[in-house]
């Protein structure tokens, strides 16, 4: 499948925004996964990711003819989801304090650790999707070719390129963290 540009997806919200069914379901396809992880990243059950997810769809119906950059709507609904989900943790957290017989939890997996975690993934996913598309994929990509060849040949760039592209745009995101 071909990578999607920033541009594709504002013409999707374009023609979503005039009620265009498949435009919409484009959308749904592209974006779907992406919040179910970040709501499932948060620890909810099944019930409540599908909750998060149902309502940032929701929210961008309600908002769509106020989203000003059509080609970020991947970010605003990444961040929806995120504040959705930390709702929900918070709630369920609420709903269900610990019982006094239950075992001590590790310091890494209480919720709010977790969550703050979380969090620091999602700001790391978003900063990520503000990179020039050549370093997403290149740092994407990155995470599981076995070598430095390998990436080369998806890439179609020498090898000792490999390294000097990667640290741009590590610093890029970097930079982007540091906002």
């Amino acid at each position: 499948m071909a990578l999607e540009g920033q541009d594709d997806i504002a013409r999707l919200v374009a023609r979503a925004r005039d009620g265009d069914g498949a435009a919409w379901r484009r959308l749904v396809e592209r974006h779907s996964a992406m919040l179910w992880s970040i709501a499932r990243a948060h620890g909810l059950n099944e019930a409540d990711a599908g909750d998060v997810v149902q309502t940032a769809w929701l929210r961008l119906v309600e908002r769509l003819d106020r989203v000003e950059d059509a080609a970020a709507v991947g970010g605003w609904l990444s961040t929806t989801a995120r504040r959705e989900s930390l709702r929900a943790a918070r709630r369920r957290v609420r709903e269900r304090p610990d019982d006094p017989g239950d075992p001590p939890v590790p310091d890494h997996q209480r919720p709010e650790r977790v969550v703050l975690a979380r969090d620091r993934l999602d700001r790391v996913a978003l900063a990520l999707q503000e990179l020039p598309r050549r370093c997403q994929v290149l740092l994407r990509l990155l995470a599981t070719a076995p070598s430095y060849a390998d990436l080369a040949d998806l890439l179609d760039m020498p090898v000792g390129s490999i390294g000097p592209t990667r640290a741009r745009c590590l610093a890029a995101l970097n930079r982007r963290l540091e906002r």
